[in-house]
C-alpha cells in the first residue's frame, strides 16, 4: 500500500516550489468531460484557481473555472453567435487560440483567432514582443475585445483588442525549474513526472515506471526514432494525443511526402517542421501514397534532414511508431519477428529499421484499468509540455563516457542510439545534471537493451549484416565488462534440450520465402507392407519429391545401416512443420532417412541437435548454402550440436570464430555416416 503521508508530504513539495503550475488531475477529469477544451487550456486556468490543498479553495476554484469556460471559450460552431454578441454589446470577452504575424506592406501586426474564424486584427506591438510564442504558430488567450464601425473607413476592421493575457505558459524559465528540481529525489521526481502525464505511479512496478518514461523521450530528444508495439489499452498513443500540445497523432496511417516533409507546390515545410514529434498510430496502416515516401522518410531518419527539388531541409522532429501486436510475443519470436505489424515495404527493409534508436516492449505494460490513472497532483501539462520543448535545445550524450564506455560490437548506429536514449531519459529525470555513477550505469542498460532489441530482429530479417547483437559496456576504472540481455529472448527455444522420441529431429534450412527456418520432422511406425506417407508439406513438390527419393534410397540402402530397418513388412508416416512459418524446404532428403531409420531402431537422434545439409539421390552431398547465417539461426533456436557435411568444412572461414565456438560440430562423409552420428552409434 502507498503511504499517504509520503504522498502528502510530496504534494506539499510540489505546491511549494512549483506554485501556480501543479494541478490536481481529478479536477482535470471533472471538467473535461463537460467541456470540449483543450487539457493545457484547462490546467492551466485549475493551476490558477485551485493551486491549494484546501477543499473550500478548491471547490471554489473549479466553479469558478466552468463559469470561465461556459461564459467565455470560444466553439467553433458558435463563432458568429459570439461575434454578433461583440456587436450588440461593443466589448466580450474570449478564450480563444490566437496567432500572430508582421504585415510587412502596413508595418503592423496582426492577429488571427482559430475558433472564432477571425484574422487581420490589429494588435499592439507590446504582445508579440512580450509573448513570442504567438509568432511561433500562436498560444490559447483570454481576450478582451471591442466592436467599432467606422462609417469614414470602411476598410478598417471593426475588431479592436484592448487586452490580451495567455492561458497556456507565456514563457518559461528553465533555470528556475531545474533549481527546484534539485529539491526531489529521482524516486519522487519519476512519481511526479508520471502523475503529469495522467498516470498514478503507486499502481506501476519500477520497471512499467521507466517504460512509461522512455515514451516520452521523441519529446525531449531532437530526431528520436521511437518504436512501441504491444496489446490494446495500454495507452501507446494517448502521450502523443493529450500530453503535449507539441506533438501530432498521425491517425489512419495514410500520409503523403509533401504533408509530411515538404510540399513543392507551396513552398512549406510538412509535419517535421511544425511539430515536435510526429507519432503514427497503427503502423500497419502506414501507407504512402508517393513511390519514394519510404526512402525520403529513412533519409530523414538517419539524418534529420530530407531533399525535395534542388532544396535540402532540415528539421528536427522526432518519429514514434506505435502499433498492436495481436498474438503472444513467444509465439511472434519464434515464427517471425517483432517488426511483423509494420507494411512489408518497412518491416523487411533492414536499413529502415536499423535507423530506429528504441524499441520499447509495449507486451510488459499492463492493460489500463481506472484505478491506473492518477487523481493526485502534477504538473499543469502545458507548462511540462513547455519544459520539455526547453529541454530539446540540451544534450546528455556524453554523460556516461565519464564512467563507461561501449563494447566493441555496437556499430556507429548503435552507439548513436544508445547516446540519444541515455541523453532523454537524463533530461526526464535529471534535468539539473546531478546524478552518480550508479545512476547513470542504470540509464545506460536500459538503452543498450531498447536498442539490441532492434537489432536482435534485424539479425532474424537480414542475418549476418547483423550479427553483432551482444551489447556491452566496459567500466573505466575497473575495466569490467557487462552484457546487457533482452527479457524475451532467453527461454522459448525451438530446438530443446535432452532426448527426444524416436523419429523426431530437427532440421534448419531455407523456406520457399527465401528466409532460413527451423523445420521439425515427427514420424510415425506401424505394421504394414512397406507404404510410406508425408505430411504437413502441403502442395509443395519439391518438398515431396525429396521425401520420396529419401524413401528410394532406404529401400536400395537400408541392409548397408541395419537389418532392423524394413521397408516391406512397415509403413511410414512423416509429418514436416514449418516452425518459422517461412514456407516449406526442399532440402528434405537426408533429414527424411534419419528420421525413419530413428523410428524403425527405435533410437532417438542427439540431444538438442540441428541436422544441416542434404543428399542427392545417389547419394552425393549437398552442402549448405550461406552456412554463417544458417549456424545462427541454429544458436538463436536453441542448438547445441549440428550435424554438418564435410563439404561445408571448408566454408567455417566465412563464420565468426565466437559462432564456432557455440556448438559441437559433427562431420558426416555420407548418408550412412550421417546416419550412425545422428543417433550416436559407433
Amino acid at each position: 500500500m502507498p503511504n499517504l503521508f509520503d504522498r502528502d508530504e510530496l504534494n506539499n513539495k510540489l505546491l511549494t516550489y512549483f506554485p501556480g503550475k501543479v494541478v490536481r488531475k481529478d479536477l482535470t477529469k471533472r471538467i473535461k468531460e463537460g467541456a470540449n477544451v483543450p487539457v493545457y487550456v484547462l490546467e492551466y486556468l485549475l493551476g490558477m484557481y485551485c493551486s491549494s490543498q484546501d477543499e473550500k479553495i478548491i471547490e471554489q476554484g473549479v466553479q469558478n473555472v466552468k463559469n470561465i469556460l461556459s461564459r467565455n471559450y470560444v466553439r467553433p460552431d458558435e463563432a458568429q453567435k459570439i461575434i454578433s454578441k461583440l456587436r450588440e454589446t461593443g466589448s466580450y470577452t474570449v478564450i480563444d487560440k490566437v496567432s500572430v504575424r508582421l504585415n510587412y506592406r502596413t508595418d503592423t501586426y496582426e492577429a488571427e483567432f482559430s475558433n472564432l474564424g477571425l484574422s487581420g486584427v490589429p494588435i499592439s506591438d507590446i504582445y508579440p514582443s512580450k509573448y513570442d510564442r504567438l509568432l511561433a504558430g500562436g498560444i490559447w488567450c483570454i481576450v478582451q475585445m471591442e466592436y467599432f464601425f467606422d462609417e469614414g473607413d470602411k476598410n478598417r476592421v471593426p475588431f479592436i483588442i484592448n487586452k490580451l493575457t495567455p492561458v497556456q505558459m507565456p514563457n518559461i524559465d528553465i533555470d528556475e525549474f531545474k533549481e527546484a528540481r534539485a529539491k526531489f529525489t529521482a524516486k519522487e521526481w519519476i512519481d511526479i513526472v508520471l502523475r503529469s502525464t495522467g498516470m498514478e505511479p503507486d499502481k506501476l512496478n519500477e520497471r512499467e515506471k521507466w517504460l512509461h518514461l522512455i515514451r516520452l523521450v521523441p519529446l525531449v530528444e531532437n530526431n528520436y526514432n521511437f518504436c512501441e508495439l504491444g496489446p490494446r489499452g495500454t495507452g501507446k498513443s494517448h502521450i502523443y494525443k493529450e500530453i503535449s500540445p507539441n506533438s501530432i497523432l498521425v491517425s489512419g496511417g495514410q500520409t503523403t511526402v509533401a504533408n509530411l516533409f515538404y510540399n513543392m507546390n507551396t513552398r512549406q515545410v510538412g509535419l517535421v517542421g511544425m511539430w515536435d514529434c510526429v507519432a503514427f498510430d497503427e503502423v500497419a496502416g502506414i501507407k504512402f501514397k508517393d513511390k519514394d515516401g519510404v526512402q525520403i522518410m529513412k533519409d530523414y531518419m538517419a539524418s534529420g534532414s530530407f531533399s525535395r527539388g534542388k532544396e535540402e531541409k532540415n528539421a528536427t522532429a522526432s518519429f514514434a511508431f506505435v502499433g498492436n501486436i495481436n498474438q503472444s510475443v513467444d509465439v511472434l519470436l519464434k515464427t517471425s519477428h517483432l517488426f511483423e505489424p509494420f507494411p512489408e515495404e518497412m518491416g523487411m527493409d533492414t536499413a529502415f529499421l536499423d535507423r530506429i534508436h528504441c524499441y520499447l516492449p509495449g507486451w510488459e505494460i499492463p492493460k489500463y484499468r481506472p484505478d491506473f490513472f492518477t487523481d493526485d497532483y502534477g504538473f499543469i501539462t502545458d507548462y511540462f509540455a513547455e519544459i520539455m520543448r526547453e529541454l530539446r535545445k540540451e544534450s546528455f550524450t556524453d554523460a556516461y563516457e565519464k564512467y563507461f564506455k561501449l563494447g566493441n560490437q555496437l556499430n556507429q548506429r548503435d552507439t548513436i542510439a544508445v547516446k540519444k536514449t541515455v541523453s532523454g531519459m537524463i533530461k526526464l529525470i535529471y534535468p539539473h545534471g546531478e546524478y552518480t555513477k550508479q545512476d547513470i550505469e542504470k540509464i545506460l542498460r536500459f538503452a543498450l537493451e531498447m536498442r539490441r532489441r532492434v537489432k536482435e530482429q534485424l539479425k532474424k530479417i537480414g542475418g549476418m549484416e547483423f550479427y553483432d547483437v551482444n551489447f556491452s559496456y566496459i567500466d573505466n576504472e575497473t575495466f569490467e565488462e557487462e552484457y546487457v540481455p533482452v527479457p524475451e529472448q532467453s527461454g522459448g527455444t525451438l530446438i530443446p534440450d535432452g532426448i527426444g522420441k524416436p523419429g523426431h529431429l530437427y532440421t534448419v534450412s531455407r523456406g520457399s520465402s527465401g528466409m532460413i527456418g527451423v523445420f521439425k520432422l515427427e514420424t510415425q511406425m506401424t505394421s504394414g507392407n512397406g507404404k510410406f506417407e508425408r505430411t504437413g508439406i502441403g502442395s509443395n513438390s519439391k518438398a515431396k519429391e525429396a521425401m520420396d527419393n529419401a524413401y528410394k534410397y532406404l529401400k536400395a540402402n537400408s541392409k548397408n545401416i541395419s537389418g532392423n530397418i524394413s521397408t516391406t513388412t512397415k509403413d511410414y508416416l512423416v509429418h514436416v512443420q514449418d516452425l518459422n512459418g517461412i514456407g516449406m524446404t526442399m532440402k528434405l532428403t537426408l533429414p527424411t532417412i534419419i528420421a525413419i531409420c530413428s523410428v524403425a531402431l527405435k533410437k532417438p537422434v542427439l540431444s538438442s541437435l540441428a541436422v544441416l545439409g542434404d543428399i542427392s539421390i545417389g547419394g552425393t552431398l549437398i552442402k549448405v548454402e550461406e552456412l554463417a547465417n544458417t549456424l545462427q539461426v541454429c544458436q538463436d533456436s536453441g542448438a547445441k550440436k549440428v550435424l554438418l557435411p564435410l563439404t561445408s568444412a571448408a566454408d567455417l572461414g566465412t563464420v565468426p570464430p565466437e559462432l564456432v565456438g557455440s556448438f559441437n560440430l559433427i562431420f558426416y562423409k555420407s548418408a550412412e555416416d550421417a546416419i550412425f552420428k545422428a543417433l550416436g552409434v559407433e
